[in-house]
């Protein structure tokens, strides 16, 4: 497939990235700063800013899938910055027909009990709510609207580097945990399990959420 990825040069923009080109789809990273990739087979990198919906959505045209691994990490005002951010994205994907939209999640909206997000427990970390804020906004901008074909993969409540196991549970709306009660999953398994979707659609414009059982 021909898809593009929005943030492909960030932590898990990069994992999707990789898993992509190794399954030999063509990617085209946008980025906003180009300098940070090496050129590869099967990868073209573009400056991007997802601030600028014209241009953006200039640039999003003519792929078989768009991924945003979009993130406000790096600012001030996280959330402001994400909520702003994915509504430029929500909006370009939408000028440019996109014909799917496939979003990186977070873990702080998915359920611990019913009616109970996990981000808004007492003890959610308070470095990582900003960021959680913004991806349930994201959540709650594509749930209220029809014109995108989209889906969304919340990972475990911690991700990081590890291995591509290929074994892991997915879920929907609740958090999963394993039987000591933790909720992981590694970078490359959360990557695995994206680019499955997009091969084989199975969560049309819905979030799943996945982890070690």
């Amino acid at each position: 497939m021909n898809i593009a990825i929005i943030g492909a040069s960030g932590f898990i923009g990069s994992a999707l990235r990789d898993e992509a080109l190794s399954r030999g789809h063509t990617v085209t990273a946008l980025v906003s700063r180009p300098e940070r990739l090496e050129a590869r087979d099967g990868l073209t990198v573009k400056k991007a800013d997802v601030q600028q919906t014209e241009r953006l959505a200039n640039q999003l045209q003519g792929f078989d899938a768009v991924l945003s691994a979009f993130s406000g990490h790096a600012k001030e005002d996280v959330a402001g910055y994400f909520a702003k951010g994915f509504d430029s994205i929500l909006s370009a994907a939408k000028l440019a027909g996109v014909k799917r939209l496939m979003v990186v999640g977070g873990a702080g909206s998915l359920e611990v009990a019913p009616g109970k997000q996990l981000i808004d427990t007492p003890d959610f970390p308070a470095q990582y709510k900003a960021t959680a804020e913004g991806a349930r906004y994201a959540l709650n901008a594509l749930q209220g609207q029809d014109d995108v074909a989209w889906t969304m993969l919340s990972p475990a409540a911690m991700i990081a580097p590890g291995e591509r196991t290929g074994q892991y549970r997915l879920g929907t709306n609740q958090l999963l945990t394993d039987t000591n009660g933790e909720s992981r999953i590694s970078v490359e398994d959360y990557a695995k399990a994206m680019i499955d979707e997009l091969e084989e659609p199975a969560h049309q414009n819905t979030r799943f959420t996945l982890a070690y059982a």
